[in-house]
């Protein structure tokens, strides 16, 4: 018997916290006009005392969950991308774990920044294929802003905190009707490690460190290389952009989404863009805006979606499925 991976539940979660271009703009020296010019960003969601990677990343589970019509004991793997996890170890998949009331399963993190939900996709497709699992929660949480330097203008305005995760589940190819992941590429290069980066850790500074980030240079490397992959992975599973129903890209910056739809001749009403109500919240950005556009009726069954990011590794990818 053949597996293929099949998207059955969405969900996703934000910080009642939620902090205006205005309000950010009291704190720094900023304005609303100068974000949404070079951003696209009106709003951020910032986790408050008591709310954590885990917590939110728990709650955009149990709606995921809801929407599958699955009880959580019957997930037996967990994989969480963050770049912000609530310890050193052990896994922040493990307390989500424990939160859900799920006994023996395969937990776990990941860590690709931007990019991690598109890695924590494609390791659970794996695994899901392989037959080491039949149906697997997969996570994007992120706390962003315990690591954001709040008297930097430049990088400060530009993330948030959030949560986003899907529920999928190994079907028999032959009865999955088209529907699941076709294909997908990620792809990593080190050498631009000092572009976007934190400039601390336990094994260098000791502590938790900062946001460094080259934006300009950042910008010129995302567009190039979320273009190239996307053509790549639709490529892979045979297909052409003209196919595509909609691109669920990961929400960092308007102006890169609008180049990259351009660069590939999308159409960009067919690419689902949240980023001016949550701005970049990191491995979360790319469940959050799938669960936006399910919910709100845009992506619907049977529909053909590419899913892409690129963050600090640099790490980039993209997949391509039949929801």
């Amino acid at each position: 018997m053949t597996f293929r991976s099949v998207i059955i539940g969405t969900g996703s979660f934000l910080p009642a916290n939620r902090v205006s271009n205005a309000q950010l703009a009291e704190r720094v020296d900023t304005t609303d006009e100068w974000i949404v010019e070079r951003t696209g960003i009106r709003f951020r969601h910032i986790a408050g005392e008591g709310e954590s990677t885990s917590t939110l990343a728990t709650a955009a589970c149990k709606a995921a969950l809801e929407s599958a019509g699955v009880d959580a004991t019957s997930i037996d793997l967990i994989v969480l991308a963050t770049a912000t996890p609530d310890q050193t170890f052990p896994a922040t998949a493990t307390r989500v774990q424990t939160a859900l009331g799920i006994g023996d399963c395969v937990a776990f993190d990941v860590a690709a920044v931007c990019s991690g939900f598109l890695y924590a996709l494609q390791v659970a497709d794996s695994m899901i294929r392989s037959g080491a699992s039949k149906r697997a929660l997969v996570i994007g949480a992120e706390t962003f802003s315990r690591i954001l330097d709040w008297e930097d203008r430049t990088t400060c305005v530009l993330f948030g905190d959030g949560a986003g995760a899907i529920v999928l589940e190994g079907q028999d190819s032959a009865e999955a009707g088209g529907r699941g992941i076709l294909a997908s590429r990620l792809h990593a290069d080190g050498r631009h490690n000092d572009l976007l980066y934190v400039d601390g850790g336990p094994s260098t500074t000791g502590t938790v460190g900062k946001l460094r980030m080259k934006g300009r240079e950042v910008f010129r490397h995302a567009v190039v290389n979320l273009a190239a992959v996307m053509e790549e992975t639709l490529a892979a599973a045979g297909l052409e952009s003209t196919q595509v129903d909609w691109v669920v890209p990961h929400q960092a910056n308007a102006r890169i989404l609008d180049a990259t739809a351009r660069k590939l001749g999308l159409d960009p009403a067919r690419v689902v863009v949240t980023v001016d109500q949550h701005a970049n919240t990191s491995a979360a950005s790319v469940p959050l805006a799938l669960d936006t556009a399910v919910r709100d009726g845009r992506i619907k069954q049977g529909d053909l979606i590419v899913l892409e990011a690129m963050g600090g590794g640099f790490t980039w990818g993209a997949a391509v499925m039949r929801f």
